[in-house]
């Protein structure tokens, strides 16, 4: 019999998928319900007190990033963000080349815009990963045609945690452009999982566009922006008022921002220290794994510097990984089996399949992704219970 018990204790371990809100962010946001409620379009006080925090937090932002204000493009998601790089350059190049560059790793809002180009008469180079789930630069730069007009490759991948070398990629297209005398391709990175642990600076990335949200920063949900260099033109994708720049009409979700904003300063401010903490407390969650379970190993590269500090993509040999993830709820432990935008897919996960995993393997494994309020206590509780389940596991498997 498995065991079960009341929810005495919550451990949430899936803040790849999301954050809870911090709390600084929530004080920071609470004006903007009540007091603040203007539109910042219009010109009386209420208006204008909008407009003045929204280029407050637009400036925040630009200055997280070394940035420009009129850089920024607030959205309603990182996956609104995605579509809208991606449909944007797409569009407003289109006579230019209709090539684009992109991984196999990357999320759905980066692969779904790119199958939809597709059918229009796109070509798409998907780059491979190697055995670690890294992109190579010298095989971004080997795709490259006269026609690519863009390059799309995620920061740090949401599933394993694996951190492409996209500082090194954008400086290699840079390169090129100038060898070639062109301004082609450009870059496009999504950092919504990279933004809490890394530098975001788009300077030493050398990106034209970059996508970050909300809600894998300690921010509301719902939010997110896009990056976009001096000299990049975009197709707006929603049309109507003509706010942020023409490029996303739309009244602008004050409250959202301005929390937006606070998160990712916090983050950014803080993400040393917290680092170095949960980078320590992922290592120790890694060794008692392997430790006290038998049968297991790591997707992805090993922990270090070409790994998120949080993550472990956890493979164990003999369950299933979605049986496990309900019974570790039942105690009050969340986390998960892959992406949450397409677990209800049922699907396998596509980033594992690009790493050569099987679909009977990767349905045994499991998704851990530290936070800020984890501790080592909760670890322990974790791997009070999940040794039991996964051996009761093995046994049902192996009656079925």
């Amino acid at each position: 019999m498995l065991l079960l018990t009341k929810k005495s204790k919550q451990v949430y371990l899936d803040h790849a998928a999301a954050t809870p809100l911090n709390s600084q962010v929530f004080l920071a946001m609470k004006p903007f319900f009540n007091e603040v409620y203007g539109n910042p379009s219009s010109l009386h006080s209420q208006g204008q007190q909008a407009d003045k925090a929204l280029i407050h937090a637009r400036t925040t932002i630009a200055s997280s990033l070394g940035a420009h204000p009129e850089n920024i493009i607030f959205t309603g998601s990182g996956t609104e963000s995605d579509n809208m790089a991606i449909y944007g350059i797409a569009r407003a190049y289109e006579q230019k080349g209709k090539h684009i560059i992109s991984t196999q790793l990357e999320h759905d809002a980066v692969l779904k815009p790119l199958e939809d180009l597709k059918h229009s008469g796109w070509e798409i180079t998907y780059i491979k990963p190697d055995e670690h789930g890294i992109i190579r630069t010298e095989d971004v730069l080997r795709a490259i045609r006269p026609d690519t007009i863009l390059v799309s490759i995620m920061y740090a991948n949401n599933e394993i945690g694996s951190i492409n070398p996209v500082a090194d990629i954008g400086r290699s297209i840079l390169q090129y452009r100038k060898t070639h005398n062109t301004a082609f391709p450009y870059f496009h990175t999504d950092a919504c999982q990279a933004a809490g642990y890394l530098d975001i600076s788009v300077e030493k990335l050398h990106v034209d566009a970059m996508t970050i949200n909300g809600s894998k920063i300690y921010g509301p949900k719902g939010t997110g922006m896009l990056y976009v260099r001096n000299g990049v033109s975009l197709q707006p994708v929603i049309v109507g008022g003509g706010q942020e720049y023409a490029l996303r009409s739309g009244t602008e979700n004050l409250a959202g921002i301005v929390g937006f904003a606070k998160a990712l300063m916090l983050v950014q401010k803080n993400k040393a220290k917290e680092s170095k903490r949960i980078e320590a407390l992922t290592r120790y969650f890694w060794q008692q794994i392997q430790k006290k379970i038998s049968g297991v190993l790591l997707h992805g590269p090993e922990l270090g510097v070409h790994r998120l500090v949080n993550n472990l993509n956890v493979q164990i040999a003999g369950i299933e990984g979605e049986a496990l993830l309900f019974y570790l709820d039942a105690h009050g432990i969340m986390c998960s089996i892959g992406s949450a935008c397409a677990s209800k897919t049922h699907e396998p996960s596509h980033v594992l399949k690009a790493l050569g995993v099987s679909y009977q393997n990767s349905k045994g494994s499991v998704r851990f992704s530290l936070g800020a309020e984890n501790t080592k206590q909760q670890i322990d509780y974790v791997m009070k219970f999940l040794p039991k389940l996964v051996e009761q596991l093995r046994q049902i498997e192996k009656i079925t």
